[in-house]
């Protein structure tokens, strides 16, 4: 007689550990559907792939890397405050330069360096007035400002780059302090955990993604909708200026064409990176891998001699991928699909 074996365990013991095992699985399912940077995870490991393989020079030039990693990453950073709120700044690039040029225009680095935050705050506060008080969509507030600015930038600085008062101080900035991170790769950095922090453990930065998921039941729920738009823009201004001020110190000069190719960059690296358009949904974890892969797919590109009209082209591609591929997107796009196949069928005669 053959004999079977059986768990000596009670059938209690047994369907404790199924529920356990299906409650892990169950939890882990959660946390993967909550998670929105998949897309950049994706992208950041095809440009490792191509760089390794047709230029491993980007793996070598970390200061030039990093660096551009760092300014693009900055400035998508202070974007994802603003879109989490279901806002756009089309201004960000536009506030990089003026803020260069404004801080390059003052005889005292320290004074000069302080005007152009300040400037940044203003131009953002400026935004959300339009935005929130006057009722004007962002998108054209915003990029009635990108002019605005970028016009400002070259009546200041008479049309031609504006060197800084302290040459010297720029050089030594520009200079690696830890292993290959030089001071903007430091300062990216300390930005990134103190946004971090502000939208994942303070109240007023949780509130943007209240305030971007249901701007009326936010205002129900006793949230100041027209305080938190006022902030997340500010973040966005001062963020954009900090990015103009670290990249004229680099340069020892300021250019007000500068910061031509980051829009593109940074809008692409926080919407690759997860950062819902409508908003309410994102995280600065998904801005930063994203501003990862594609500053590196810059820097890639532009070793290979690719002109920068064509990296363009390159970015746009890859952002018009990652709009199409959202998952709200496909939903949509499945329901539109599934209702033209029923009108379809419905006409049909039938036999």
């Amino acid at each position: 007689m053959s004999q079977t074996q059986t768990d000596p365990r009670p059938p209690s013991e047994e369907q404790a550990d199924l529920s356990t095992s299906d409650g892990l699985v169950a939890r882990v399912r959660l946390i993967l559907s909550r998670r929105t940077e998949g897309r950049a995870v994706a992208l950041l490991m095809v440009v490792w792939v191509f760089t390794l393989l047709f230029e491993p020079l980007v793996w070598t030039s970390y200061e030039v890397t990093l660096g551009r990693i760092a300014l693009v990453g900055l400035v998508a950073l202070g974007l994802t405050a603003v879109i989490l709120m279901g806002e756009l700044d089309l201004a960000v690039a536009s506030t990089l330069a003026v803020s260069g040029v404004i801080m390059a225009s003052f005889d005292s680095l320290a004074v000069g360096v302080l005007a152009a935050l300040a400037t940044g705050l203003i131009v953002g506060a400026v935004n959300a007035f339009f935005v929130v008080v006057v009722g004007i969509n962002s998108f054209i507030a915003t990029l009635g400002m990108l002019f605005f600015l970028r016009g400002a930038a070259f009546v200041i600085s008479g049309e031609a780059p504006v060197r800084i008062a302290d040459v010297d101080a720029g050089i030594a900035f520009g200079q690696p302090v830890i292993g290959p991170l030089t001071p903007r790769m430091l300062l990216f950095i300390v930005a990134f955990v103190a946004l971090y922090i502000f939208l994942s453990h303070v109240r007023v930065g949780r509130e943007f993604y209240a305030v971007g998921g249901n701007r009326q039941a936010a205002r129900d729920a006793g949230i100041p909708v027209v305080r938190r738009v006022f902030t997340g823009f500010m973040i966005s201004g001062f963020i954009s200026a900090l990015a103009g001020v670290i990249n004229t110190l680099e340069r020892t000069a300021a250019d007000p064409t500068a910061g031509s190719t980051v829009l593109l960059a940074s809008f692409a690296a926080a919407i690759i990176g997860g950062v819902l358009l409508n908003g309410g949904r994102g995280s600065v974890f998904g801005t930063l891998i994203g501003a990862s892969a594609l500053g590196m797919l810059q820097v890639a590109l532009t070793l290979s001699g690719v002109q920068v009209d064509v990296q363009n082209i390159v970015i746009g591609s890859v952002l018009l991928l990652a709009v199409i591929t959202d998952p709200s997107s496909l939903r949509a796009a499945a329901v539109t699909a599934r209702g033209l196949f029923r009108s379809r069928s419905e006409r049909q005669p039938t036999g």
